[in-house]
């Protein structure tokens, strides 16, 4: 009776064990289970912001992209019609300008001498620091590019300056 006994205490106690194993798992599972989809949870919200972030980012990028083909465009355009407006200048009044060393502009005109129409006739300017424009020098000389220099700074008219410049050219041909 007592083996019978110890027999019986011992099934109840694995039983018991078995009960508790079974429960212990589940519950460690559903734990697991609630764990991970907390995680993945905050995983998603995450993810989402990132989401967001990056979608902003493309519309900045695309927005900047945008103003940055207009300006492009819109400097094309306008170095186009500089380019234009400089090959006139060359063609009508013989009119070349070039850059040389100093940050100056070389102004050459041709065409002003009929007997020799390749003849060059120039001047270089520059602004100076008080960003005034400067006329350093002319072949052939002319003597009254001192007063052209002060007209131009008074009156900002560059293309009057340039046409006073020809005709002193144009009168030392002539005289």
């Amino acid at each position: 009776m007592v083996e019978d006994e110890l027999a019986l205490f011992d099934k109840s106690i694995n039983e018991f064990w078995n009960k508790f194993k079974s429960t212990d798992t589940s519950c460690q599972m559903a734990g697991l289970r609630d764990t991970y989809k907390d995680s993945i949870k905050a995983f998603a919200e995450k993810l989402s912001v990132k989401l967001k972030e990056e979608e902003r980012m493309v519309e900045m990028f695309l927005e900047y992209q945008n103003p940055i083909s207009t300006a492009n465009k819109a400097n094309a355009e306008r170095l186009k019609r500089l380019q234009k407006s400089a090959d006139l200048y060359k063609d009508r009044l013989g009119l070349e300008i070039r850059k040389i060393y100093g940050e100056k502009l070389q102004f050459i005109f041709t065409n002003i001498d009929p007997k020799n129409p390749e003849s060059p006739f120039m001047f270089s300017l520059h602004l100076n620091e008080a960003r005034d424009y400067e006329v350093s020098d002319s072949a052939p000389h002319l003597e009254g590019l001192a007063e052209f220099q002060e007209n131009v700074r008074k009156t900002n008219n560059f293309s009057a300056f340039l046409a006073n410049v020809r005709k002193a050219f144009t009168a030392t041909v002539y005289n």
